[in-house]
């Protein structure tokens, strides 16, 4: 079974599908409200994500990171952001991403 890349306007899908349409119905059912923006189909039949291109760097686990940071901040985000800033030299940006992710998974 392929697998395919899949762009929407907030996400990036990764899933197996028998065919585009296929691919493009798991879209549908997990984000009606989004459109399809690029489909690829990826030549193999795995994906491969660098970890030096996502700012791993091997030395510190990011999430586990993130929610010490949301542990030690008693969950108050604002508080959680500083805090991971501070401990990993993480610009603003960087650090409310890598907060809110964590947020959203439930730490």
């Amino acid at each position: 079974m392929p697998l395919f890349e899949i762009e929407t306007d907030s996400h990036i899908v990764i899933t197996w599908a028998e065919d585009e349409p296929a691919a493009r119905q798991v879209v549908e059912d997990a984000y009606p409200g989004e459109s399809v923006t690029r489909m690829t189909r990826r030549p193999r039949d795995t994906w491969v994500i660098s970890k030096a291109v996502l700012g791993i760097d091997g030395s510190m686990d990011p999430c586990n990171h993130a929610r010490d940071c949301l542990s030690k901040a008693s969950g108050d985000k604002v508080h959680a952001i500083r805090l991971y800033m501070q401990e990993t030299g993480t610009d603003l940006d960087g650090a409310r991403k890598a907060i809110e992710s964590n947020m959203v998974m439930g730490w």
